[in-house]
């Protein structure tokens, strides 16, 4: 059973993807795009004042292929 994800703001997941090899590529408007190394994905967080929606949030950690448990884990870091 997957774990519940915290409410969270999009600067604390940037910081966290950080953790996981994931690095800021550009941004757009308020929307920043990120990569990582060796993946052919990449990752758009928008950059709002407000609390990331958790179906965002999920489709984030999809694209980075991170379980809810892994990402966690990379908050607690």
């Amino acid at each position: 059973m997957s774990k519940r994800l915290p409410v969270l703001k999009p600067r604390e997941v940037i910081s966290a993807l950080e953790k996981a090899g994931w690095y800021v590529y550009r941004q757009k408007g308020s929307h920043l795009i990120m990569h990582k190394a060796g993946s052919p994905n990449i990752i758009v967080i928008p950059l709002h004042t407000h609390d990331l929606p958790k179906g965002t949030l999920r489709g984030i950690l999809s694209d980075a292929e991170l379980s809810a448990e892994q990402f966690i884990e990379l908050l607690k870091q």
